[in-house]
């Protein structure tokens, strides 16, 4: 492909490129040379499971692989004893090496339902990183002020609130920094909220005599309540090793405009089908259902294999056909900041009934069914997250989606 194509496929999905006319330069001088550009992107094993949120990056070093790149997967062993402090308005837990190494395989397992194992070298940054002796660690320290790491956002709002920052937090973006230089990268991606340690590398390359890496920029992915960034702790994710069934069906309760972002950023689909299938849901010669339907259908068989997408839709129409539950309907999400969670208030706000009054009525009048049995108490609390299917009389149903 030509600079201009590449730079089409490369942008997809993206918030920004640092810098955009370097990258074009480094796109042209392979082009020439025929030598691939280096692609880094890190991943702490914080935990065992990817979900989706995780993928938006892999996906996008997918593209570069598909552009003939070389594509490090860097798995942060060493790092990840650390804590990655972005965002966080507390030193984190320090994890033990033995929990690090554990998660670490199960990366190893999970990215390969997505990039090219032949293609795809995969680093663990402890490989150079214990190798760096306290001398070394001093002289990377010595590379970046104090001052300048206050500037950090989070650090900054940690130390004007008098919250602790402990010193070892003030060395992961260096050691983040300092993985560029040891991988020489070209480009490095990372989440928006990953900016102050993606452009760190920049500086330490610079600084040890290379060529600076370009930094390409992936938006958070929202989770199910549209709202929030997917996040186990806040029960919103769809996890990449969860069952086919439930997959899907998770795809299905996302919203439409939701749908429309998972298409941009987790798909397949080139952007001007994607155009297209927009332009069909505006005139309605498309049903959102069938487009979601579509989109669960590939993300299942891509993390479940071939086939398994279709079994799932078809297990997902048997089990509301069955039910006599209809597959579209309108659907409201809680979270714990919206405090208790009455049925009566959840019919409300999914515009089943006028009022909380009304729900408790159709209640008390035994006619509301809570994912298919009848509801006799009036004050019942939604306290368990998950989803649930309210029924009123034979034909109203609404979905309730707690998180």
């Amino acid at each position: 492909m030509s600079v201009a194509e590449q730079m089409a496929v490369i942008k997809r999905g993206s918030v920004e490129i640092l810098v955009e006319k370097e990258l074009e330069e480094k796109l042209e001088k392979s082009l020439t040379s025929g030598v691939p550009l280096k692609i880094k992107a890190g991943f702490d094993p914080t935990a065992p499971d990817l979900h989706l949120g995780h993928t938006v990056l892999i996906q996008k070093l997918r593209h570069f692989q598909q552009l003939g790149h070389e594509v490090n997967f860097l798995i942060g062993d060493f790092t990840g004893m650390i804590g990655d402090p972005t965002g966080k308005s507390e030193t984190r837990k320090v994890l033990t090496r033995e929990d690090v190494l554990r998660n670490a395989e199960t990366y190893k397992e999970q990215v390969f339902k997505i990039l090219d194992p032949e293609k795809t070298t995969v680093v663990f940054n402890s490989e150079w990183l214990n190798k760096l002796d306290a001398a070394g660690m001093i002289g990377l320290a010595s590379k970046y002020t104090v001052a300048r790491m206050l500037e950090r956002d989070d650090f900054h709002k940690r130390y004007n609130s008098q919250q602790p920052i402990a010193i070892h937090e003030f060395m992961y973006p260096l050691i983040q920094g300092y993985d560029s230089v040891a991988l020489k990268s070209d480009v490095e991606l990372g989440g928006t909220d990953q900016k102050f340690n993606l452009l760190m590398g920049r500086e330490l390359q610079r600084e040890w005599g290379q060529s600076p890496q370009c930094v390409l920029t992936m938006p958070l992915l929202e989770g199910l309540d549209g709202v929030n960034k997917m996040s186990k702790s806040l029960g919103n994710y769809i996890g990449i090793n969860e069952l086919a069934d439930d997959i899907f069906g998770k795809i299905m309760s996302i919203s439409d405009e939701l749908m429309l972002r998972y298409y941009e950023l987790l798909s397949d689909m080139s952007l001007a089908d994607i155009g297209v299938l927009k332009r069909n849901l505006k005139d309605h010669s498309l049903h959102p259902m069938a487009a979601k339907k579509q989109l669960g259908r590939e993300i299942v068989s891509r993390f479940h294999g071939a086939g398994t997408g279709e079994t799932a839709e078809e297990n997902f129409v048997k089990r509301f056909k069955e039910n006599e539950i209809p597959e579209d309907m309108p659907q409201v999400t809680f979270t714990e900041s919206d405090g208790l969670i009455l049925l009566a208030r959840a019919m409300t706000e999914a515009g089943l009934t006028k009022s909380n009054g009304e729900g408790r009525r159709a209640i008390d009048q035994g006619g509301v069914k809570l994912n298919g049995e009848k509801v006799s108490d009036t004050n019942l609390e939604l306290t368990a997250t998950g989803e649930y299917i309210v029924q009123i009389g034979k034909r109203r149903f609404a979905r309730i989606v707690v998180l």
